[in-house]
């Protein structure tokens, strides 16, 4: 990849892996609500190849300082916006390098078209994690180490996630199951309806299962996100 790889048709999965000949992503969004999993299988997946690189969403909200509003009151929005910009710019980076980029964070199917036109590249592999509400929440209640404590935050980012990934009335939609059963592909197939990637809400118990059905989704192409630069970021 040259450049920002805007415009080459670059694909954000060139590149051989070295997780039993998986090919390696350009660029890998793996997000969902808080409590989905995203974070513990993004280390996973970016153990699973080399070169790679695992960009934490979160990190860069550290990187703030006086005047810092927590990123789940509806106040933040400008904050999270800029912060969000300046770490699809990194991904985008490290992915225009040749690297195996892993992004973590919260990138909804509302802000994807933004954050791939920012990070430069030509395609992304998207995969949305989203296991019932009460799990997320039973886990965001009980984990430690971690800044975000919010159910009723938590909650509301769940709901957005699920009317974002929810096919509108009338659009037509591929879903895939049978041996991917983890897996259901939510392909856009017009200009109005489905989501964009994959979804992923009948998880494993495992996170080694879970990070194989990221990769299974990224093999057929059911995670591809074709970036459109006829829009502005």
């Amino acid at each position: 990849m040259s450049g920002t790889g805007r415009g080459t048709g670059t694909d954000a999965a060139a590149g051989t892996g070295t997780d039993a000949g998986t090919t390696a992503p350009g660029l890998l969004v793996v997000t969902g609500p808080p409590g989905s999993g995203k974070s513990t299988v993004s280390e996973a997946l970016a153990d699973r190849w080399e070169p790679s690189v695992l960009v934490e969403g979160d990190a860069f909200f550290r990187f703030l300082r006086r005047g810092m509003i927590p990123p789940w009151l509806p106040e933040s929005h400008a904050q999270n916006d800029t912060t969000v910009r300046a770490a699809a710019a990194a991904a985008g980076g490290f992915a225009a390098g040749g690297m195996a980029v892993v992004y973590d964070g919260v990138i909804g199917p509302w802000f994807l078209p933004t954050f791939a036109r920012l990070a430069g590249v030509a395609v992304i592999d998207y995969v949305v994690l989203l296991p019932p509400v009460e799990v997320c929440l039973k886990r965001v209640e009980t984990r430690t180490g971690h800044g975000f404590t919010d159910l009723d935050a938590a909650r509301h980012m769940h709901d957005d996630f699920v009317r974002a990934t929810t096919p509108r009335p009338g659009a037509t939609v591929t879903d895939s199951t049978g041996a991917d059963s983890a897996v259901t592909n939510s392909a856009v197939t017009d200009s109005t309806g489905a989501p964009p990637g994959a979804v992923l809400t009948d998880l494993p118990d495992d996170v080694a299962g879970v990070a194989d059905a990221i990769v299974a989704a990224m093999a057929s192409g059911r995670s591809r996100y074709a970036v459109d630069y006829t829009a502005d970021a």
